[in-house]
């Protein structure tokens, strides 16, 4: 497990950029900047990085601490952003292809797989819904158009204009494609090509299962990444759990001549005649640095980090919500318990008007599935998570808040029960995390899984990009363009370090 820094990064020193956070988003940024020569310091206030895209070991078990569904990995085009951000830094990550990215489990017995093989699952839905043959493969061969054009493109920062005339001028016909669909959500499609109202509720889970929103306010361009990646990059799980992808990072981080410190909480983002000069730590420690990254959520970057919440930032608020956060199931159990032919990813709901519900969507990894090395021998992990909110873990004390998380871990073994049969009879290890948990340990306001729209917004045009109304401070991560998912921050990430590098004249 990494370790903080016995003496401390040297105080007297001006970074080029100091980092604050070390989720995905902020490591690319990182890694990018110090592949570029950059010297950076990256503060991450818990004991490893990674963030939402973490870990933690008990009894044996390395479990993630959020979804280990990862797109990023392929090894070709431009939009396999994890495995070009582990290459800038001279690192490389051993990954298990899944043949499945999700088994769906849904209301009237709708059940069916999104394979890798994107024939194979076009086949597979469309036999479920035979008249809309032609509106399936429209809708679907649409989102490859959006995500051609992505990939034939390297994914930089948009606010930086030589970028912008470099990509207008050598992909003319991909850069006005992007423009068509930026304004547009996957709904005003669905809706276009597919009359079957269960098939639509199939899009809106399509949807939800990554955006935490149904199709009329997902972005159709995120939709284009995501449902056509899956089977050209493919899902690929990381050797050694989700963990080891920011690990790499931080190894090639410190191999490039930067560093990382941890358990160091920023409080204070330091201003001087409105300019971003550097943070102060909770300990009362001072660093300065040229550039300062908030790989916090805007609602603790602005109005916490940084006292004032300028008015574009209120803007945005109006136009965008924090998302519920999860309640996390972990379990470690003996292998018998697992039917064969199980598949890593499933996706559980039973009444289609609930899918948006705390406790009503129920998300399934089974990691082990793909890399036995993570539990005992003759175990597997079962990790499930299921929307919930803060608000509804407000107990006054220790022993109801207990009482609370076993309750909602037996509702969560039941559901399971659906594709693991008598799962309660097998379980060794358990651990139960709440919105409390999240907030805790990830420093996120609420314990947020991230931002959503509040109201049905013209697809990504409200999402900003990483610079902010702060001179000298910028945003990175899931509340920045394109927003969630560990693909889509890493692409904040790139985005920001390459507008950081430019304003730094590297």
């Amino acid at each position: 497990m990494p370790s903080s820094l016995d003496s401390g990064p040297d105080q007297t020193i001006n970074y080029d950029a100091i980092v604050i956070g070390s989720g995905i988003g902020g490591l690319v940024t990182a890694t990018q900047l110090a592949a570029k020569g950059a010297n950076v310091l990256v503060l991450e206030r818990y004991l490893i990085p990674g963030g939402s895209a973490g870990y933690f070991e008990r009894s044996g078990y390395r479990f993630d601490v959020g979804a280990s569904m990862i797109f990023g990995f392929g090894d070709r085009g431009t939009t396999n952003l994890l495995t070009r951000a582990l290459a800038a830094v001279d690192q490389h990550l051993e990954t298990f292809p899944d043949p499945v990215q999700i088994h769906y489990h849904l209301p009237q017995n709708l059940d069916l797989k999104v394979h890798r093989d994107y024939e194979k699952f076009l086949q597979e839905l469309i036999s479920l819904f035979p008249y809309e043959r032609r509106g399936i493969r429209q809708f679907y061969d649409t989102c490859w158009q959006i995500f051609n054009s992505l990939n034939s493109m390297e994914l930089l920062s948009l606010e930086e204009l030589g970028y912008l005339a470099r990509s207008f001028w050598q992909h003319p016909g991909s850069c006005f494609r992007l423009l068509q669909y930026l304004p547009r959500n996957v709904g005003d499609y669905a809706r276009r090509y597919i009359k079957d109202p269960i098939l639509l509720k199939f899009i809106d889970m399509e949807c939800y299962c990554w955006s935490v929103v149904p199709a009329a306010q997902t972005p159709m361009i995120n939709a284009g990444m995501v449902f056509s990646d899956r089977h050209y990059g493919g899902v690929n799980y990381p050797k050694g759990g989700v963990g080891q992808i920011a690990l790499k990072l931080v190894e090639g981080l410190e191999a490039s001549g930067s560093q990382i410190r941890y358990r160091s909480r920023v409080n204070k983002i330091v201003l001087e005649q409105g300019t971003a000069v550097g943070v102060q730590l909770a300990t009362g420690e001072t660093y300065r640095g040229q550039q300062i990254i908030s790989n916090a959520t805007r609602w603790d970057t602005f109005g916490h980090l940084v006292d004032e919440v300028p008015p574009a930032e209120a803007k945005w608020r109006q136009r965008y919500t924090k998302s519920p956060s999860f309640l996390s199931l972990h379990l470690g159990v003996k292998a018998e318990a697992l039917p064969t032919n199980l598949d890593c990813h499933h996706i559980l709901l039973n009444n289609w008007d609930e899918i948006a519900e705390p406790g009503a969507t129920v998300f399934v990894s089974i990691p082990t599935l793909l890399d036995p090395s993570l539990a005992p021998p003759g175990h597997h992990i079962v990790h499930a998570f299921t929307p919930s909110w803060v608000k509804d873990w407000q107990v006054r004390s220790q022993t109801q808040y207990n009482a609370q998380k076993q309750a909602a871990a037996q509702k969560l073994i039941s559901r399971l029960q659906q594709i693991i049969p008598n799962l309660d009879q097998h379980i060794h290890h358990m651990e139960v995390g709440t919105p409390r948990t999240h907030r805790r340990f990830l420093g996120r306001q609420d314990g947020t899984y991230g931002p959503i729209p509040s109201r049905q917004l013209w697809g990504l045009v409200g999402m900003p990009f990483n610079r902010t109304a702060i001179p000298g401070l910028y945003c990175v991560g899931d509340s920045t363009f394109p927003g969630q998912g560990l693909n889509a921050v890493a692409f904040s990430g790139f985005a920001c370090a390459h507008r950081v590098a430019k304003d730094l004249k590297l």
